[in-house]
């Protein structure tokens, strides 16, 4: 894809002209991420929808009244709040860098380099001062990410499961009850 700018000639895919984006959604597929406009998932469509999950990559792109189809067809609907988060944690990981006015791999770049020539040299490598370096600050905001979304994920499914709710009203429960939580555990009580 970013040697051609798009998926047009990419041999692990089937092309198929569309007159008709948002019928395009009804091809036969086993996810579906919305992620372009609001309320293209809608009663009017829900029912003609062929996938196993949606993950929404739009803001709302799946009504309520859409949802409630798909719940009941079984489909799996990855809500935008939960989806999207991975674009507002990376501007949270920017703020945090800026109020410290420090980049992140600063701080362990120079002793992640010497662990890592320490340990070479333990196992009998030598001159290893060259070959070595630290996390660069992307490898670090890619390994936070993938942490924190990934955490995020299990945590929301597993409080879904255990509750019988759907995903989208987990992830909002889950996200009110920390929110309780925290006021109660400061002292602030509602």
């Amino acid at each position: 894809m970013i040697e051609h700018g798009s998926f047009i000639g990419y041999e692990d895919a089937d092309e198929c002209e569309v007159k008709d984006p948002l019928s395009f959604m009804t091809k036969k597929a086993d996810f579906l991420i919305p992620a372009a406009t609001e309320k293209s998932i809608h009663k009017g469509n829900a029912d003609k929808l062929q996938v196993k999950a949606i993950f929404e990559g739009a803001n709302g792109p799946t009504t309520f009244a859409a949802e409630e189809i798909l719940l009941k067809k079984g489909v799996i609907v990855a809500p935008d709040l939960l989806v999207n988060g991975g674009g507002v944690t990376c501007s949270y990981f920017e703020w945090l860098k800026n109020i410290d006015h420090v980049s992140p791999g600063k701080m362990t770049k120079k002793f992640e380099e010497n662990s890592q020539i320490k340990l070479l040299q333990l196992m009998g490598y030598t001159d290893m001062d060259n070959k070595v370096s630290g996390a660069s600050e992307l490898d670090i905001v890619y390994s936070a990410l993938d942490e924190t979304m990934t955490s995020a994920v299990q945590s929301n499914w597993k409080y879904a499961v255990d509750n019988k709710l759907n995903f989208r009203d987990a992830c909002l429960v889950n996200a009110m009850m920390k929110i309780y939580n925290h006021y109660k555990e400061s002292g602030i009580s509602m």
